[in-house]
């Protein structure tokens, strides 16, 4: 039996040429965002408009999440060069991904407790200050969007197909950026309700629309904000065993009959380094004496997306 670990880790998270692009793009959402933010409160106070000094203060929530994500990004860049992050400081941004997720639902359990408030106990509603209000939020939710859309996008497309590359996993979007993105989307989203909900009270009268869309955008957040952490979670928790991956992997290295003198993956382990890259860990079990580490990584080595792998062989005595 022999033990080698063949690939030294390369430090992987040299960011790709849309970070820092995306890095840029949601700090200069965040400061819009709290620009927008300090603006409404202001003139709500100045105005003495509930309307304007409620929209303020949810519109601070998505710019501490979208804070959480800018930093994670700084972070991560800042810290690029420490050794100690033994495979990188990518997952400092998926983290951010997870943190604004959770806010996300805060923000919906916010939304479900307002709007439940206003069906027990309806209040006046001043339709035109409100209707004011909410157009000047998807205004600068719409602003936003495009911002951050045209790196998200941008970097999702970047992912396809590469040439040359037997397989490659495409599909994994920057989470953190992601996150930056389902804020605003969902903020632009509870503004479309709201308009709708309040024209609809203003023209016929019907009060209870608001807080009723009130509850609907919540969900529609809720759905978001459970997909993000189920994708950022997975990637935190190393949940990646279902993962095509590890079947190329299998696929690479066993070789049935008597080819090679017969081979299999005993055991294998294998988890996200980087937004498109691997790490394994595998024992393999052989009748061949002249397998070495350096033949298993040759067959690994047709999957780019493979980038750090610690090797095992246990070679079967005669009979076994």
């Amino acid at each position: 039996m022999h033990h080698q670990d063949l690939s030294p880790w390369r430090h992987e998270h040299v960011f790709d040429a849309q970070r820092p692009a995306a890095e840029r793009s949601t700090r200069a959402v965040m400061w819009i965002t709290l620009a927008a933010m300090l603006a409404e409160i202001v003139a709500g106070w100045w105005f003495n408009s509930m309307a304007l000094l409620a929209d303020g203060w949810h519109m601070s929530s998505h710019a501490m999440a979208l804070g959480v994500s800018a930093y994670a990004y700084a972070a991560a860049r800042r810290l690029s060069g420490d050794p100690r992050f033994a495979f990188g400081t990518w997952k400092i941004e998926v983290l951010g991904g997870f943190a604004s997720a959770i806010f996300l639902l805060g923000v919906a359990a916010l939304m479900v407790i307002g709007s439940a408030e206003r069906l027990l106990s309806p209040q006046p509603i001043q339709y035109r200050d409100a209707i004011a209000v909410a157009v000047l939020g998807l205004l600068v939710n719409a602003a936003c969007a495009v911002i951050l859309g045209r790196v998200h996008h941008g970097h999702v497309h970047e992912q396809g197909p590469q040439h040359g590359h037997v397989h490659h996993h495409n599909g994994h979007p920057d989470l953190n950026l992601k996150s930056a993105y389902l804020h605003v989307l969902a903020d632009a989203a509870t503004s479309v309700l709201a308009i709708a909900a309040l024209a609809g009270g203003w023209v016929f009268g019907w009060a209870w629309l608001d807080p009723l869309t009130g509850i609907v955008g919540a969900v529609l957040v809720a759905m978001w904000a459970h997909g993000l952490l189920r994708q950022t979670g997975t990637v935190l928790l190393d949940r990646e065993m279902d993962h095509p991956v590890v079947d190329e992997i299998r696929s690479a290295v066993e070789t049935p009959g008597t080819e090679h003198g017969g081979t299999r993956v005993a055991d294998l382990h294998a988890w996200r380094v980087g937004q498109r890259t691997y790490a394994c860990a595998l024992t393999v079990v052989t009748h061949d004496t002249t397998l070495t580490a350096a033949q298993v990584r040759e067959w690994l080595s047709v999957h780019e997306e493979i980038v750090h792998a610690t090797i095992e062989i246990h070679v079967c005595a005669a009979g076994e």
